[in-house]
């Protein structure tokens, strides 16, 4: 259906009807809690989550501070391990901040798609249409390959001038509507829609492209669209590089060498939309539970946004075999299937995942960047150990 004329349309904010070398190699992948009931979800009287988690964070190279929340109908489970400060010995808690890295593309995504169920936009949009500054060698590429990672444009985050930006001052307030600059003078690597390839870029796009198409910053739209619906409290998209308190402090851990708190290094302004939000295990328990439940739009989006892309993966990869939607990824475990996204940079990696239905949910959070080019053997240890919570939270079935 075609878009509404500005004019008449109706509001879209209202609710819906019917360290230098290792700041660019993180750039480059960067991609309180209620009581439970008497058995709150992965509970049992030989319970090895707690174990798994405290060897997680003993293993060289690990984080040091893990903490999960696990989240059905009939209350909450949170399970952490080390510490949430080095300097303090402050455990980790449900309330304390921390940026959730590429989990922040499942933001974009709720944004473009609840603008996509209110007609302001639609899936087969192209950017010459809507961003007509953009290169017009860009120009076919439509929202559904942006939300899918298929439109082949080229990675900003690993643009030689970016780096250089960013190598020269880490907390450089970059322009984040004119990041894709960096790329401008670049072709796609592919045809729209031949392949999948995951890329910084098409994030950025995607909230470009919902500015474009409502007048609005991006910002509020994420306050009207996604933070109020789903009551996120503790959820920010800020510029600057300072956490707000308190805060899970990231690290960089390269043993033998100290773990360094790399917490506050980076401007979130060169990350924007595509990874950029910071947020608590709380609220994003209470985001994925709605994002993957589907309640933020209808049916018809929902069955638009889980067409599949067999192997297409989240960055890091999540548990099980992964298989690519439109913002969010299908993790097929051994114990069942579960929606959501990962995340990595710099002090952090992420695992946001809920049944289809919204009901189970898992955050899982560790405060070191771990990933398949980074720390292999460590991304393969703590993947099994996301399956075994996904598993712990999946078998407690009524």
């Amino acid at each position: 259906m075609p878009t509404p004329t500005p004019s008449r349309r109706r509001s879209p904010l209202g609710p819906r009807l019917g360290a230098a070398s290792l700041i660019t190699v993180c750039l480059i992948l960067l991609s309180s809690v209620g009581a439970g009931a008497a058995q709150p979800p992965g509970s049992h009287p030989q319970d090895t989550l707690q174990h798994q988690l405290d060897d997680l964070v003993r293993t060289p190279g690990g984080p040091p501070g893990a903490i999960a929340v696990l989240r059905d109908d009939r209350g909450s489970r949170v399970v952490r391990a080390g510490v949430a400060n080095l300097a303090t010995g402050r455990r980790p808690e449900p309330g304390d901040h921390m940026r959730i890295a590429s989990a922040a593309k499942a933001f974009s995504g709720a944004v473009a798609l609840s603008l996509v169920d209110r007609r302001y936009l639609r899936l087969d949009d192209t950017l010459r249409e809507r961003l007509p500054r953009l290169p017009r060698a860009w120009g076919a590429v439509t929202l559904r390959q942006l939300l899918s990672h298929t439109s082949g444009l080229p990675d900003y985050a690993q643009a030689p001038a970016f780096l250089r930006t960013l190598q020269a001052n880490p907390r450089h307030r970059f322009d984040s509507r004119r990041l894709l600059d960096y790329v401008a003078d670049r072709p796609l690597l592919f045809r729209p829609g031949s392949r999948y390839q995951y890329s910084n870029s098409d994030n950025i796009a995607v909230a470009l492209m919902a500015e474009a198409a409502t007048g609005v910053r991006y910002e509020r739209l994420l306050d009207e669209l996604v933070y109020r619906p789903l009551r996120l409290v503790r959820t920010s998209l800020p510029q600057g590089y300072r956490m707000p308190v308190p805060y899970l402090h990231g690290y960089d851990v390269s043993p033998p060498a100290a773990p360094e708190d790399v917490s506050e290094v980076l401007s979130m302004s060169g990350v924007w939309a595509s990874g950029g939000i910071i947020s608590t295990p709380l609220d994003m328990t209470r985001f994925v539970r709605g994002y993957a439940g589907g309640r933020l739009y209808g049916p018809r989006v929902v069955r638009e946004q889980r067409r599949w892309i067999p192997g297409a993966a989240s960055e890091p990869a999540g548990p099980g075999r992964n298989d690519g939607g439109l913002a969010i990824f299908r993790y097929t475990t051994r114990c069942g299937v579960v929606l959501g996204h990962t995340g990595n940079t710099l002090g952090y990696t992420q695992l946001i995942a809920a049944t289809p239905d919204g009901r189970r949910s898992l955050t899982f959070s560790v405060t070191t960047q771990i990933n398949e080019a980074m720390k292999p053997d460590l991304l393969r240890k703590m993947r099994a150990v996301q399956e075994n919570f996904v598993c712990a939270l999946l078998r407690h079935r009524r």
